[in-house]
């Protein structure tokens, strides 16, 4: 009986222990450096959007934010990293579209699962999409590029990020609803390499993301058909959007907060109001939409982590429909 006494006692201390260092943590959060990890390479919509909320987040947080980028695996080893992490509140992952909700309906073997082993905390912009080709092509249009296309089957190759990125499901819908044909040419990384590789005129056009385009489009160094995009955008008006010339297509690259499962409500919270607040700043604003990009946050972390369940049970039906063989 004095045993069970004893042990009763130090587990009750060893709780209330573990307790009080918590509320110490918790008032002290953050007292050190966080890591922001971008699961793709610098150059793409995912990076842009990361260094334009770092130093606001970093302000409000009162501690350094330090971009991590890790591009490889569609994102997936940068999400794998963030899922990893401890969950302390000190690494969180900018996942977007393709690694939170197109990834794990693609690769299904893939061991973890953002909604099992990452919290969604808030979504934070849903980036515009584009449909941009070599200047060398003659189609100044989408009409002309898809007769192009079909007096030249085959003909052209088209960059994507990945196989299973928003940007090649938008390529694979529009061959399909035009009856046309190319040759995909995946790149590591992200959005910046292959819009590298379209610039080098390694292939002919590609489906990215808008802020990922605009600038070159507007130096001529790109030509931009349409944004794919509910309405046109201030930073390119006379760019008309896809559903303007009779593609109903409005499927946006959003991108959101996450951090490892297992961290303390308190931390979620604390994130949620930060990037609340990050997103409602004048300069965050400002630098956004001169990159076409418009800020979007949920308004709860509960709201965002339903809006990603909806978003990955719609993409896997474009997979299934579209009969994409996934890995």
């Amino acid at each position: 009986m004095i045993v069970k006494h004893v042990l009763l006692a130090t587990t009750a201390c060893a709780l209330l222990s573990a307790s009080c260092a918590w509320a110490q943590a918790k008032n002290d959060y953050p007292n050190r450096p966080l890591r922001m990890i971008v699961p793709f390479a610098p150059g793409g919509a995912s990076d842009f959007v990361g260094r334009i909320i770092q130093p606001a987040m970093a302000d409000l947080l009162k501690q350094q934010v330090v971009v991590d980028n890790r591009p490889g695996a569609a994102g997936n080893i940068g999400v794998e990293t963030a899922a990893r992490a401890s969950a302390d509140g000190y690494t969180f992952l900018l996942g977007n579209v393709g690694t939170m909700a197109i990834n794990p309906v693609y690769y299904t073997k893939f061991q973890y699962k953002p909604l099992k082993d990452l919290i969604p905390v808030s979504q934070v912009v849903d980036v515009p999409g584009s449909l941009v080709v070599h200047p060398s092509l003659p189609a100044k249009t989408v009409k002309e590029l898809i007769a192009y296309m079909k007096a030249n089957p085959n003909k052209l190759n088209y960059g994507s990020p990945a196989p299973s990125s928003a940007n090649s499901l938008e390529a694979k819908m529009f061959l399909m609803a035009t009856g046309t044909s190319a040759t995909e040419v995946p790149y590591k990384g992200g959005a910046g390499p292959a819009t590298v590789g379209l610039l080098a005129n390694e292939v002919q056009f590609m489906f990215a993301t808008f802020s990922s385009t605009v600038t070159f489009a507007k130096q001529n160094r790109l030509r931009m058909l349409g944004i794919i995009a509910p309405e046109r955008s201030p930073a390119y008006p006379e760019m008309p959007t896809m559903r303007e010339q009779g593609f109903d297509m409005v499927v946006g690259s959003w991108q959101g907060i996450f951090v490892p499962a297992g961290t303390p409500r308190p931390v979620v919270a604390k994130l949620f109001d930060v990037t609340q607040k990050t997103m409602k700043d004048a300069t965050v604003n400002k630098r956004l939409n001169d990159g076409g990009v418009p800020a979007i946050v949920s308004k709860s972390p509960e709201d965002f982590t339903k809006f990603v369940k909806e978003e990955t049970e719609r993409f896997g039906k474009v997979i299934r429909d579209a009969k994409i063989q996934t890995e």
